[in-house]
């Protein structure tokens, strides 16, 4: 999906400035232990799906949506992982974001993964011990906490 209307409106109002926002993300595992990733078409990088909330729309409701939006697969929440600040990041275009993540743990559901959207260039699934070369630490680390079962519970 492509920017959010809303996001635009505010875009139009402070231009490239820092905007703060409610992000979801996930890490969708499949019956093989797979992690399912997509290659970003802004940066390039293979990572988890993601997005924006919607005014009005609940975080497990928005990741569920946004997993299907941007890879086909129907995926269901399996546990909340956390609920942390990311680090500012600057778009191609300038504009400049900072996310209020909820990271949830997802299970594949159904569907075919494919790219869904112009968010990805590419979708596929992944062995853990062999992510592409350019998976972001940020990323990576999202994985290792939805797959630590002795992982330590993160508080805002």
């Amino acid at each position: 999906m492509p920017v959010p209307e809303y996001i635009r409106t505010i875009r139009a109002k402070i231009g490239h400035d820092l905007l703060w926002l409610p992000g979801v993300c996930a890490v969708v595992v499949n019956d093989a232990g797979e992690v399912l990733l997509g290659k970003r078409s802004d940066f390039g990088y293979w990572a988890n799906p993601a997005g924006v909330l919607e005014p009005g729309e609940q975080p497990a409701e928005a990741i569920v949506r946004e997993i299907r939006e941007e890879t086909g697969v129907i995926a269901e929440v399996v546990d909340l992982i956390s609920v942390s600040t990311d680090p500012p990041v600057t778009y191609p275009n300038g504009d400049r974001s900072q996310y209020l993540s909820v990271l949830y743990l997802c299970r594949y559901v159904s569907g075919e993964a494919h790219v869904g959207d112009d968010e990805s260039t590419d979708v596929a699934w992944f062995r853990i011990d062999r992510l592409p070369d350019d998976v972001p630490d940020l990323h990576r680390d999202r994985i290792e906490r939805a797959l630590n079962p002795d992982r330590p519970r993160t508080r805002g």
